[in-house]
């Protein structure tokens, strides 16, 4: 089995410095670089990554923890998670997914936190390790997440240029950044065309928006398109109609939100509002990284553009003359 001094000597370099590729790679030149790994394959040499570790008093553990119900989420933390795994597995951690009664079991080098709610953020101050929300926030956590605001104000726009002259918005009823923004970005648009704001709020269940839309149906005429802050919502929404005989998308819309898996199985297929899900796991595990070789120095926050996903629930948009 190849040693670090096997490698040094292929390579022409010192001991200290493969290992310093190995520990720091962006504390030397890429040329370096090249060398050593050229040489670590030619021998397949694999670094220790125990002893790597140990040397640095660190454990290569990253926690994620999930603080709401995975009922409501799921499919979406799938993407979620497989974009943490991928940078975590760039630098050799692990993923550990953890429940608020096992925060504290086990060591960790630091914590990736989603479904924050106002309540946890006075607990969340007192962790020591380095910590990165997934999720918007106003307490001054580092975080990653979507564009909400703009989400949502692509989707009432995209409604408005399809012909729908009544815009409903259902909403997400929690007091929460995320929530508040999404409502943000419909009233922004709304406020810009002169249109009065239709708004309702639900938890997010999409029998909770289909008996919203069976219970109200007759309030809402022809020409209608419900912006929904969830794709979850919008499924919801959509039977409804159906059911109450409404044709979609010819006198009524739906658009959702968030655009992983739920977008896709309803008929017609919905038009959303796309989140890069895996790409913003991939920078939230990159930030806490970063954040754990930088002993605990402030990232900031990432925020990515979603993307309208046209589909059956919305006519095609109409021509401007």
């Amino acid at each position: 089995m190849a040693t670090l001094g096997d490698v040094a000597a292929k390579a022409h370099v010192s001991k200290m410095t493969v290992s310093r590729v190995i520990n720091h790679p962006e504390k030397v030149t890429r040329e370096l670089r090249e060398l050593v790994y050229a040489a670590m394959n030619d021998l397949n040499y694999q670094p220790n990554i125990a002893a790597k570790a140990l040397a640095n008093n660190r454990t290569q553990i990253v926690k994620l923890f999930i603080l709401e119900k995975m009922d409501t989420v799921e499919p979406y933390y799938m993407n979620l998670l497989a974009g943490l795994a991928d940078a975590l597995d760039e630098k050799n951690y692990a993923l550990q997914l953890v429940t608020k009664n096992s925060l504290e079991v086990g060591n960790c080098d630091g914590y990736v936190v989603t479904g924050m709610r106002n309540k946890d953020y006075g607990w969340l101050e007192t962790v020591e390790k380095p910590i990165v929300l997934y999720g918007e926030n106003q307490m001054g956590f580092d975080y990653v997440d979507t564009d909400n605001v703009l989400g949502i104000k692509t989707s009432t726009n995209y409604a408005l240029t399809c012909g729908y002259t009544n815009i409903v918005y259902i909403g997400i009823n929690l007091p929460e950044a995320f929530a508040q923004s999404r409502e943000q970005g419909y009233t922004l648009a709304m406020t810009v065309h002169h249109a009065q704001p239709q708004i309702y709020r639900l938890d997010n269940r999409s029998h909770l928006s289909e008996a919203l839309i069976d219970a109200h149906f007759s309030e809402f005429p022809k020409n209608t398109c419900f912006v929904c802050a969830s794709d979850r919502l919008a499924i919801g929404v959509e039977r409804a109609i159906q059911r109450q005989g409404g044709r979609i998308p010819d006198d009524y819309g739906v658009i959702g939100f968030d655009g992983v898996f739920l977008d896709r199985i309803g008929s017609p297929q919905l038009t959303t509002i796309r989140q890069p899900v895996q790409k913003m796991g991939y920078e939230t595990g990159r930030m806490v990284l970063n954040k754990i070789e930088e002993n605990g120095l402030p990232q900031g926050h990432e925020v990515f553009v979603p993307t309208l996903v046209p589909r059956g629930t919305t006519r095609p948009p109409q021509a401007q003359g």
